[in-house]
């Protein structure tokens, strides 16, 4: 049988489509849990065989050329089915064993997972689990993980979605803090204290704005993307930061302030692929996960 005239090694493909999407090879190589430099081989091998130059550097990121946007465009619709395929795949495995990943963030990947982790470990001992600390969404769809926990509804058609709780949270600083500034009796009040921030700065001034908070940047004098490193900050006595009760009540240090304007309702939704959904291990832990988690019940403070 006679080869096409552009034949070429599907991991090629797999590594280019990868940058395409990142945009650099730092967060290809992470994505696809390889070493830079085999992706760098991986691209430029791939540029050989199809002889065209399908990036162009621009500082740090890569930036497809217009063969490079021709291919992709091409190569995008065979990706989505491979990835389909595998979905369905691993939405037929019967047996209860190898691993599964959960994502979650940090804070309460920490505090509310380990007593999910005892029930499933006695409902499913051989399944070894992959615990994937995020503070960002991770795609499902492309398998950085088998099942999400978000506070937010996900609104993509192909993932399944289950509200399994609803939760309070308030705004605490440690009693240092208000010992030196003082315990704010009214929201307007607030505008004269310190906030740690938590996350994208933009975001966090936005969100407690919609709370009737009206800050700047400058009233957030530490910060971090970590929302243990952020939690921590505010134990040290950096200001004001808002979490949930249930962690809260885990460190009596901590103070909250008693304003019934600050108290904030959030939801816990587990969310998995729809054709993962159809895995029996899948179901299993997404159940299990349900019925550990549907009161608020952190693990002791570590």
């Amino acid at each position: 049988m006679k080869q096409p005239a552009h034949a070429f090694d599907w991991n090629h493909a797999r590594a280019f489509l990868a940058v395409a999407r990142c945009g650099t090879l730092t967060g290809a190589a992470e994505a696809l849990k390889m070493s830079q430099p085999t992706l760098g081989r991986q691209i430029s091998a791939f540029e050989e065989d199809l002889g065209a130059l399908l990036f162009d550097r621009i500082g740090r990121r890569l930036v497809l050329t217009d063969a490079g946007k021709a291919i992709a465009d091409q190569l995008s619709p065979m990706a989505e089915a491979a990835e389909l395929a595998s979905l369905y795949a691993a939405g037929q495995a019967e047996t209860i064993e190898g691993t599964l990943s959960i994502t979650a963030s940090d804070v309460f990947a920490l505090y509310s997972l380990p007593p999910a982790i005892d029930l499933i470990h006695k409902v499913a001992p051989n399944l070894r689990l992959e615990i994937i600390v995020s503070n960002h969404l991770q795609d499902l769809r492309r398998r950085e993980a088998d099942i999400a926990i978000r506070h937010v509804r996900p609104q993509e058609p192909e993932l399944i979605a289950r509200l399994v709780c609803e939760n309070t949270a308030g705004f605490y600083a440690s009693q240092s803090y208000f010992m030196e500034n003082g315990m704010p009796q009214s929201m307007k009040e607030l505008a004269g204290h310190q906030f740690v921030g938590f996350g994208d700065d933009d975001r966090y001034i936005e969100y407690l704005k919609e709370h009737g908070i009206p800050l700047t940047a400058t009233h957030c004098y530490t910060s971090s993307a970590s929302g243990l490193m952020a939690w921590q900050l505010a134990l040290n006595g950096y200001g004001i930061i808002p979490m949930s009760n249930a962690v809260a009540a885990l460190h009596p240090t901590m103070q909250r302030i008693n304003i019934d304007a600050l108290t904030v309702h959030y939801p816990t939704w587990l969310v998995t692929h729809r054709e993962l959904h159809t895995s029996k291990k899948i179901r299993l832990v997404f159940d299990s996960l349900a019925e550990a988690l549907k009161t608020e019940n952190p693990a002791p403070a570590l």
